[in-house]
């Protein structure tokens, strides 16, 4: 007969830096994650710190500045594999493999699109490479730049209907399975506005397939992490389930 059995821990944390990683990482590694999808992070095969180049040894970055892109950064164990999808003139998304498993980090932006801009980015990413997602491991993490709160109702390509198609492909949000909300309810900020204590909005997201338990989710609290970003830093402990 068919089993699950439980499978080590991962942890992935999502992070928005906002800019300057070079002088933060120090911070974030604190959270001790497998995984690091970091948002506005600059180049390390371009920077001059070497310390943070030490940190980032084992990394993917895709940007359009040298100075503000998209990383995927893992513990030295981890094998971390670069997957070629044609993505232009989309932005920003680094498809990869971690070990065996996709996962997609996303930083959605404006993109210079009049009408696809932000979470119009991931729909349209979708759209091209529904297969890539299509895994009973696979990740979607990264910052959306969306929320439910956003949605307009004669718009087909809303955060709620990327929230649909993700999961009509098998992936559900963690942070919402963890603590039961509903999306547009979030009751735990990832991001403050200008920094702004009376402006907080949850923006950052993890969707993981069937074969992800989630075990914990954490969200950084404004009091710590407001000194270096308008994003708090969100980690996800997930405890694969395989086959035997």
């Amino acid at each position: 007969m068919t089993q699950l059995a439980p499978a080590p821990k991962i942890r992935v944390v999502t992070w928005n830096c906002n800019g300057a990683l070079r002088k933060k990482w120090e911070h974030v590694a604190a959270l001790q994650a497998d995984v690091y999808v970091i948002q506005e992070c600059e180049d390390p095969a371009m920077c001059s710190d070497l310390a943070y180049k030490a940190w980032a040894a084992n990394h993917l970055w895709v940007g359009t500045s040298k100075n503000k892109g998209l990383g995927v950064f893992v513990s030295g164990s981890v094998r971390l594999t670069a997957v070629d999808l044609p993505r232009e003139p989309l932005q920003l998304f680094l498809p990869c493999l971690v070990d065996d498993w996709p996962l997609l980090a996303i930083w959605t932006k404006q993109a210079n699109s009049p009408n696809f801009a932000y979470i119009g980015q991931l729909w349209k990413f979708i759209q091209l490479h529904p297969t890539f997602l299509r895994h009973p491991t696979a990740m979607a993490v990264g910052d959306f730049n969306a929320n439910k709160i956003w949605d307009e109702w004669d718009r087909w390509w809303n955060h709620s209907d990327v929230v649909r198609e993700l999961g009509d492909i098998g992936l559900r949000s963690c942070y919402h399975a963890h603590f039961a909300e509903e999306q547009g309810s979030e009751t735990r900020p990832t991001y403050f506005q200008h920094r702004h204590l009376t402006k907080p909005y949850h923006i950052d997201f993890g969707f993981a397939g069937p074969q992800w338990d989630v075990v914990d989710v954490d969200v950084g609290k404004s009091e710590k992490w407001l000194t270096n970003s308008d994003h708090m830093p969100v980690a996800f402990n997930l405890a694969r389930r395989t086959v035997i």
